[in-house]
This record gives structure tokens, sequence and C-alpha cells, in this order.
């Protein structure tokens, strides 16, 4: 038992200094630019989508196309090594909510509670991470198509035993996680990663009108990608496992196809409306 308690102790300490490096006023100020970044990417794609609402051939309406905007234009591989080092100073800073909240899981009454923080967080922290790395990729010139990785890993795993179940599993995790962001669109419960106490109050309703739009149409967008990765799976059809960019131009080939596109553009110009007011003030806390 004192052994226990003494390894419990270095831990203890061990944890608490890598929460001050997560806490360093440096990072927070990288992890600011990071949801800059990402505010501006979900911009880009809303443009794109626009575009592609108009007609306009070859336009990928998600993240790859939003980065390749940004390499295209002055300044880009610059601009990109930026965004990438952002977000993955975003990732790290958020992640590190988790070295405050670990301390429950030693507590059966707190466990659950912790667990479903702790997962929240480090959830956040992975999507920050993937577009960090992404960008990354670009700006060392090796960038890729979203879609076109998707479907080779489904083609992939569809040729493996159990490869359909596995997609399937993903497809629905995919979709879980779109009703999950529609959860937050409809309850509001994104204004807790706004410090509300630092926001202007006649801002608030700005915040969190833009949020429930954004938070809306990603949900709506993540469950299409889930629906036809389900697809994908059912048919053996890899033509179908699409990213966003092949959820937008599903979409397209409908007969409301503009408005649709319209309405989920506006979507996610109101999302990068409100990361933008996130960085202005921002609060990693998920619980508070």
């Amino acid at each position: 038992m004192p052994a226990a308690r003494a390894l419990l102790t270095r831990v203890t300490g061990a944890l608490e200094r890598a929460r001050e490096v997560t806490d360093h006023p440096v990072l927070r100020a990288l992890a600011r630019a990071g949801l800059v970044a990402y505010g501006l990417l979900h911009l880009l794609i809303a443009w794109l989508a626009v575009q592609m609402a108009r007609g306009i051939n070859g336009v990928d309406a998600d993240q790859t196309g939003a980065l390749q905007t940004v390499a295209d234009g002055p300044g880009g591989r610059v601009l990109l090594w930026a965004i990438g080092l952002g977000l993955l100073s975003l990732a790290l800073w958020q992640a590190g909510e988790v070295l405050l909240w670990w301390r429950g899981l030693l507590h059966p009454e707190h466990r659950l509670r912790t667990a479903v923080v702790c997962a929240k967080c480090l959830a956040k922290a992975v999507v920050y991470a993937v577009f960090g790395v992404t960008g990354l990729l670009f700006a060392a010139g090796a960038g890729y198509e979203a879609d076109e990785r998707l479907q080779e890993l489904t083609d992939d795993a569809l040729e493996v035993p159990g490869g359909t179940f596995a997609v399937e599993t993903v497809a629905v995790a995919v979709v879980a996680v779109g009703l999950y962001t529609l959860s937050r669109g409809v309850t509001g419960g994104f204004m807790r990663d706004i410090d509300l106490p630092a926001a202007p109050d006649r801002w608030e309703p700005v915040i969190e009108v833009v949020g429930r739009i954004g938070y809306l149409a990603k949900g709506v967008a993540f469950g299409l990608v889930g629906v036809l990765l389900w697809r994908a799976a059912a048919s053996a059809d890899v033509s179908t496992a699409t990213g966003l960019d092949g959820a937008m131009t599903a979409m397209a080939g409908t007969g409301a196809g503009p408005w649709l596109l319209g309405g989920v553009a506006a979507g996610f110009a109101a999302f990068g409306l409100y990361a933008l007011a996130r960085a202005r003030y921002p609060d990693r806390d998920p619980s508070s």
C-alpha cells in the first residue's frame, strides 16, 4: 500500500506539471490562433459549397478543398504551416483538460461523469489534430483527396474477414457523432466552450444563434456521411463511401440541390463565425 500510494503521488505530481504546461500563456495563444484557423477553414468550406451550388465543376467542398484553396493563394505554404501548427497546439490545449479531470476516474461515484468529460475533451482534440496534420501535409506538398483516401480504406476493409461489419460499425459511429452534434445545436451545449463571463452580454445571443445554426448543419452533414458509408458497406460499392465533399455532391444531385447546398453553406459559415467567437473568448472546460 505505501508503495502504491507513493506511485500515485508521483503520477499525480507529473500530471499536474503537465497540466501547467498546457496552461502556459504561449500555448493558449497558439491554441487561440488554431481556433481562428479552424473557423476560417469552415468559412472556406461554406464558400466552396456555394460554388458547388452554382454548378461550378471540380470543387471539393471539404477540409482538403479548403486547404488547397489556401495553398493556391498568396503565401499559401506559409499559411498552411501556421494553420497546421496552430491546430495541433489547439489539440494539445484541449487534451490538457483531461489532466484536470482524471482524478475523478479513481472515485466510483464520479467515474462515469469524468469518463464522459474526458472523452469529449479527447474527441475534440482528435478532430483538431486531424485538421492540423492534414494542414501540415499540404504545407509539405503531400496533399491528398479525403474522399479518395476514404474509398481506398473502405475498399481495403471490405476485402478482409469481418470488414463489412467494421465499416458498418464506423458508419454507425459517424451517424452517432452527427446526432450528438445535432443535440449540441438543439440544447445549446456548445456555449460551455465560450468563456461567458468574459464575453459582452450583447454578443451572447448572437454567438448562440450562429452556434446553433452551425452545429445543426454539421450534424446533418455528419449524419449523411455515415449513411453513405453504411450504403457502401451494405452494397460493397465503395464509390458511395465518401466524406464531406461526397455528402455535398449527393445533395447537389437532388432536385433541391442548390437550396440544400446553400443551407449547408450558411450553416458552415455560421459555425466558422462561432469558432472565431470561441477564439476570442475560449473556454475548454466542457462541464462548466
